[in-house]
């Protein structure tokens, strides 16, 4: 399945019934130099649109929403570490969680590349 998108900036990329989860290009631009990154405990379930993480910057801190409902099964230690991978391949090595999917259906609702562009330049 390709990159799906939410209007809170986060990428979701879905194999069988795991998904892996970040932040877009344009959250990580706005956001400048991210100097820390919380993340989700493996084993918790949440719910889609609930907060999963923070991540922190120089400039500001966001909230990492859920793209869809879930169980996070596995967490970038990478990034606590190098919270800078968030920076520098947000798209690959700077992912945050991956989550097995309770609801996969929930994956409708979300944008595909050519709906997140046309998303971004109405910003």
């Amino acid at each position: 399945m390709s990159i799906k998108y939410t209007a809170d900036h986060e990428w979701i990329e879905v194999n069988g019934d795991i998904a892996t989860v970040g932040i877009t290009v344009h959250a990580q631009d706005a956001l400048g130099d991210i100097v820390f990154v919380d993340l989700p405990a493996v084993g918790k379930t949440l719910a889609e649109k609930e907060v999963a993480g923070v991540v922190e910057s120089v400039k500001a801190a966001a909230d990492v929403y859920m793209p869809v409902s879930g169980e996070i099964v596995e967490v970038n230690e990478g990034l606590r570490d190098e919270p800078a991978l968030a920076n520098t391949d947000p798209l690959k090595t700077g992912w945050f969680f991956k989550v097995k999917l309770s609801n996969p259906a929930e994956l409708g609702a979300l944008m595909d590349a050519t709906a997140y562009d046309a998303l971004l330049k109405s910003l």
